[in-house]
């Protein structure tokens, strides 16, 4: 699979996971993805942590407004009756308990559900950002990544970057899997139809668990 076919499946995924009316907050990069999946009938207000609830998919080119932009910072666009606030009060959204959802890349996590994701070793730091105040503010944490990087596991015994937060994430979707962070382990309840369990486990830096019925994951 090359990178695009990748990223796909996982947005594709992560949709099936929310429901019509739900506040979603969608992280930068692959979480970006997953409006242009949504199962017919699935409505969601997006939140943007940079001010806008309600935001939109990318607009056509040509028709950007760069003041108007994604967690990523491409240019976005805001549904009608959405509207633009404060960080002030976007951030009483988060840490309200107003989300339901969040969907966020990550650099590693671990089979307790620990979550690292703002530091990149020997790269300049740009701040942590919101994802802090998100993973312990939302109702739901879905970790939507690439399973490995270059190769290595990105879900071990135990993180070894520093945490953006710990025992925080609920739901890990790769393009090998769907894990849930259950107290007994990581346990996955689906495959992707070409990976077999042995696969999932050499990629993993941690004994994976397996539900008693593991699904075949739609791709």
């Amino acid at each position: 699979m090359d990178k695009n076919e990748i990223k796909a499946i996982i947005a594709k995924r992560v949709a099936k996971e929310l429901k019509d009316g739900d506040v979603v907050n969608l992280g930068i990069g692959i979480p970006t993805m997953v409006p242009s999946y949504l199962p017919e009938g699935v409505s969601l207000t997006l939140h943007a942590e940079l001010g806008c609830v309600g935001a939109g998919p990318r607009p056509e080119e040509g028709k950007e407004d760069y003041y108007v932009v994604d967690a990523g910072g491409a240019p976005s666009s805001c549904m009608p009756g959405g509207s633009f606030v404060n960080s002030a009060t976007s951030f009483c959204i988060i840490r309200g308990g107003h989300v339901d959802a969040t969907v966020l890349g990550c650099l590693e996590c671990d089979q307790e559900g620990n979550l690292a994701n703002w530091i990149i070793p020997g790269k300049r730091m740009p701040g942590m950002g919101g994802a802090m105040d998100l993973v312990v503010g939302a109702r739901k944490v879905i970790v939507a990544m690439e399973h490995t990087a270059k190769g290595n596991p990105k879900i071990l015994e135990k993180c070894t970057l520093p945490l953006t937060a710990a025992k925080c994430v609920n739901l890990i979707i790769t393009e090998m899997g769907v894990m849930e962070v259950r107290p007994e382990g990581i346990t996955v309840t689906e495959l992707h139809p070409e990976v077999t369990r042995e696969q999932i486990q050499e990629a993993t830096g941690c004994k994976l668990l397996f539900a008693d019925e593991v699904k075949t994951m739609e791709v």
